[in-house]
C-alpha cells in the first residue's frame, strides 16, 4: 500500500511540474485607461472576466466579457464580448491579438467592432498584470482607440 501512495503521489507531483504554464485558466480583472476619438480624450475603468484555453506549449486561445465606463458624464456602461489568441512567450508571458464586440457607451453612441494586441505578465502564482491596445470600428461615426492597463488574479 505504501508502495502505491508513494507511487500516485510521484505521478502527481510529476503531472504538476510538466504542466505547461498558464494552461486551461479563468481570470478576473479589475483595469483602467484612456479612450480617445475625434480629438477628445477620457478616462475609462471596468472589469473583465475570462477564460484560455491552451492550444500546445506555446499557445492559447481564450473568451472575455467585460463592463466598461468612460468616467465622464451622459455615458453608460459598455459590455464586451472578445475572443483572444496568442502566444505563450515562457512560462509567465502572453502575447496575443483580440477582437469582438462592444455596446454602445452612451444613448448617442453606437456599439462598435474592435481588434487590437496585448501583453500579459504573471506576477507570482495567481496575479497578473496586462497592457492593452484596441482600436473600435463605429459605423457611421469617427473610429475610437483604447489603451487599458489590468490586474487581475488567475485561477
Amino acid at each position: 500500500m505504501r508502495r502505491v501512495l508513494l507511487s500516485l503521489a510521484a505521478a502527481a507531483a510529476s503531472v504538476a511540474v510538466a504542466s505547461p504554464a498558464f494552461a486551461n485558466e479563468a481570470r478576473v480583472e479589475a483595469r483602467g485607461g484612456a479612450v480617445w476619438s475625434n480629438g477628445d480624450t477620457e478616462a475609462t475603468a471596468g472589469i473583465a472576466a475570462g477564460y484560455d484555453f491552451d492550444l500546445g506549449q506555446s499557445t492559447f486561445a481564450g473568451v472575455e466579457v467585460s463592463a466598461d465606463k468612460m468616467l465622464t458624464s451622459n455615458t453608460k456602461v459598455a459590455f464586451g464580448f472578445n475572443a483572444r489568441a496568442g502566444a505563450k512567450l515562457g512560462e509567465t508571458t502572453k502575447l496575443y491579438a483580440l477582437g469582438g464586440y462592444t455596446t454602445e457607451p452612451c444613448d448617442a453612441c453606437k456599439g462598435s467592432w474592435g481588434a487590437g494586441a496585448g501583453f500579459q505578465q504573471a506576477f507570482g502564482k495567481s496575479l497578473y498584470g496586462k497592457l492593452e491596445y484596441r482600436h473600435d470600428f463605429v459605423g457611421g461615426l469617427p473610429d475610437s482607440n483604447s489603451v487599458v492597463a489590468g490586474v487581475g488574479v488567475r485561477f
